[in-house]
Order: C-alpha cells, then sequence, then structure tokens
C-alpha cells in the first residue's frame, strides 16, 4: 500500500529545487501522493525545522513518510537518516537536531542510517550539495512505495545517540513560571513558548487573571507589562495583548490583530527567555 509522503524544506519556490524532489519521488512511483508541510523555514534554521515537525507530524497518518531537509551540513560526514517515530511515522533527514523536538513529545523508536550505495538517485552524478534530492526524495519515495522496508534503509543506529539541539525544560518556582519562546506563529507574529498548559493549573492561573510577563534575551529585558490570560482573543480588546492557549497545547503571546514579534523585535531559541507571575 502506497503511503504519504510530506516535504518540509528552506528552500522556499523561487526556483525548480522543491519541484525536482517531486520529480524524483514521482519517479520512483507515479501514484504517490506528495504534500508539503512548507518550504518556508528560515535558511539553515535547524529549530525551526525541528519544531514545524513536532507541530505537525502527530496529524497525519500512520507510517506517513515526511521528509526534512534544512540542511547546512550537506556534503560535510553529518548522518543521513530515517527515523521511526513511537506514533509509527518516518522522517527522512540529516542527523543535525531536526528530530529535537520530536524525540522529546513522541520518541523516537529507531533509528537507521542511509546507505547511498542502495538508497541514492541512480546517476546522480558526483553532486554533494543536492542530498534533498538525490537521497532523501528517493529513499523516502522508496520506503513509502513499499520498494524497501524500513530495516533496508541501512545499518540501524542508537536512538541515544543521535543528535539533539539545547532544549532547556520550563520551570516553575515560587509562583513563577519561566520558560522560553519556542517559535512564531509566522503569519500573525504571536509568540509560542515552550510552557505547557498545566504550568497555568498548577499555579492555579485562570481565565481572566492578569499577569506579569517579563521577556528577555540574553539576560537583557525586552518587554515587561501586565497582560490578561484569555481563552481567545475576543477577551482582549484591539491591540491589547494576551496570553492563551495555542493550537500545541501550550503557552502563547500575542496582540489583538497585531504583531507581537514585530511590536517588540522578538525571536525565537533558548536565550529569548519568557518568565509569568501573577501581578
Amino acid at each position: 500500500m502506497t503511503k504519504h509522503v510530506v516535504i518540509q524544506t528552506d528552500f522556499g519556490r523561487c526556483d525548480g529545487a522543491v519541484s525536482a524532489m517531486y520529480g524524483v519521488a514521482l519517479t520512483v512511483n507515479p501514484s504517490l501522493r506528495i504534500f508539503d508541510l512548507t518550504h518556508e523555514i528560515p535558511q539553515y534554521n535547524i529549530w525551526e525545522a525541528s519544531y514545524r515537525l513536532f507541530q505537525t507530524t502527530i496529524y497525519w497518518p500512520e507510517e506517513t513518510v515526511f521528509v526534512s531537509v534544512v540542511d547546512p551540513g550537506v556534503g560535510s560526514d553529518r548522518r543521513s537518516v530515517v527515523a521511526k517515530t513511537n506514533d509509527n511515522k518516518y522522517i527522512v533527514t540529516p542527523d543535525n537536531g531536526t528530530l529535537t523536538h520530536l524525540i522529546e513529545s513522541v520518541g523516537i523508536e529507531a533509528v537507521r542510517l542511509i546507505d547511498e550505495k542502495v538508497n541514492r538517485l541512480p546517476r546522480s552524478g558526483e553532486s554533494y550539495t543536492f542530498h534533498g534530492r538525490d537521497v532523501y526524495a528517493y529513499t523516502a519515495a522508496r520506503l513509502a512505495s513499499e520498494i524497501i522496508s524500513f530495516d533496508e534503509v541501512g545499518p540501524k543506529l542508537n536512538v541515544n545517540q543521535i543528535i539533539e539541539l539545547p532544549r532547556p525544560n520550563p520551570k516553575i518556582s515560587e509562583g513563577e513560571i519561566v520558560g522560553h519562546v519556542d517559535i512564531l506563529d509566522e503569519r500573525f507574529g504571536n509568540l509560542w513558548t515552550n510552557i505547557d498548559r498545566y504550568f497555568f493549573k498548577q499555579a492555579q492561573i485562570n481565565y481572566g487573571d492578569f499577569l506579569e510577563v517579563t521577556i528577555e534575551n540574553n539576560g537583557r529585558e525586552v518587554y515587561k507589562n501586565k497582560v490578561v490570560f484569555g481563552r481567545s482573543f475576543a477577551d482582549s480588546h484591539l491591540g491589547e495583548p494576551l496570553l492563551y492557549v495555542n493550537s500545541v497545547d501550550n503557552i502563547g503571546v500575542a496582540i489583538n490583530q497585531g504583531s507581537f514579534a514585530k511590536a517588540y523585535r522578538i525571536s525565537t531559541g533558548v536565550n529569548w527567555k519568557i518568565k509569568v507571575q501573577r501581578s
């Protein structure tokens, strides 16, 4: 049975790179169903690639094959792998930290090194700068079409040796909840934190409460204000900030019909710390 293939990259759509990956996959099997996760990952941003997989993969059917190509180390000695998640999805990707969020959220059951002697596009020449086309799309299509099994991808690797990006956990101490800005809700400029909503339950924070929110970048205070915790954007006035539970069950920070990220020039990653406590 043919499975779905879902592709994300940092290639954009300005040239033929994504189309070439589609072509390789469809040459392997013209009946494949191929979908885009996104091709707008910021260039070389492995962290965001990791997050977008976490945000998306759980909503796809079992045995879906994902291809993630954000690969600043292409052509180096970094490994090319296929990971099988605990919820039975496959991720074809460089081993460069792209699996970080999935390791913690759903877990990785097994990982195999892609054997390029078998799983590389025939007649792809001596190019080592487009593994997305020559190795990942080709391997994903063969796996999704059951031309190869997971075991036939290549040698088994130790799951514990997969590369992870630094990702400190949120914490609560004396009523103060501390986390970081994990990612942006890009189109709307909302901040998505790594603070699970259960931290708010633990702190007995209820909808309608006003909380003091502080955001720091490398220890420098960027934002500090009292913000309402709302169930939805209707719980604040136009232009006002609010805290809310986002679509992945974590705490978000927004401006009603405005971009919080642009207004305060806030970005993402472990250096962007957010603190929340009762005002």
